[in-house]
């Protein structure tokens, strides 16, 4: 436990220790405020180095999915040379969608906020999400009659609830239960010294929680890092998760590992 120490020694006229006064502070707290501090200071530098990449990126992808839909117009539709050009096309989507995903973490994603019922919506997705998981994970939605509507782009939740499920579903490899449960909250004003901390007012929580295994410390310090990952090489990009950090903070929210 780290701590701050303090003492005074008190002494008689010809200099001998009478008494020593001593004190000690637990500084567990202020270091954990100081850490998250440093995380959230962390993630936006890699923020804004990412996003100035993802933006020039995205650019130059214009340029050659534009020309390569020039090139298309003008060809045999049986010839190898359109075979050519049609992997071009395919590599240079999946590369604008890696660029999307970047952008996302960066906060540079457009947005298109409605008022929307995610207890409907969770309701909606909820095929999609029984499809992305394993037949030996129960998928159970705790929802609330009381949630309220929220100004978010709903296409981006669905993306960013369904990497959630995605995640929790490669922590339960021999299976489990995945509880999504949406909730009223109201936040009290932030600690001055926690500036970590989301602003005061009302909120809803989406809670999405699992049976797996856990993460270890230095998994929870950096699993929003865009291209961290646990996972075998290939086996996943790394930036499912960081989209989803985006997202939040981007929508005016706030997201916590439990």
């Amino acid at each position: 436990m780290p701590v701050s120490e303090r003492a005074v020694i008190r002494r008689d006229a010809d200099g001998t220790v009478r008494t020593i006064i001593g004190s000690m502070v637990d500084l567990s707290r202020q270091k954990a405020l100081e850490e998250q501090l440093r995380q959230s200071q962390r993630l936006d530098a890699i923020g804004q180095l990412t996003g100035g990449v993802a933006h020039d990126f995205n650019n130059l992808l214009m340029v050659i999915l534009g020309n390569a839909d020039l090139l298309l117009d003008g060809m045999v539709p049986d010839g190898a040379a359109r075979s050519m050009v049609d992997n071009i096309l395919r590599a240079s989507e999946k590369a604008a969608e890696l660029t999307s995903r970047l952008l996302a973490f960066a906060r540079k994603q457009p947005l298109s906020p409605k008022l929307t019922d995610l207890n409907g919506l969770v309701v909606e997705m909820q095929p999609l999400l029984s499809r992305a998981l394993t037949a030996e994970i129960a998928l159970e939605l705790d929802l609330s009659p009381e949630a309220w509507p929220v100004q978010i782009d709903a296409p981006m939740f669905e993306n960013a609830l369904l990497n959630l499920c995605v995640n929790s579903r490669d922590a339960m490899p021999q299976g489990g239960r995945l509880r999504i449960a949406p909730r009223n909250v109201t936040l009290p004003d932030p600690a001055p010294d926690d500036p970590a901390q989301p602003k005061s007012g009302p909120y809803l929580c989406i809670t999405v929680s699992d049976t797996g295994e856990g993460m270890d410390e230095l998994t929870r310090s950096r699993m929003f890092e865009p291209f961290f990952t646990t996972k075998p090489v290939g086996k996943g990009s790394g930036l499912g998760l960081s989209m989803v950090y985006g997202f939040v903070k981007q929508s005016g929210g706030h997201i916590k590992i439990y």
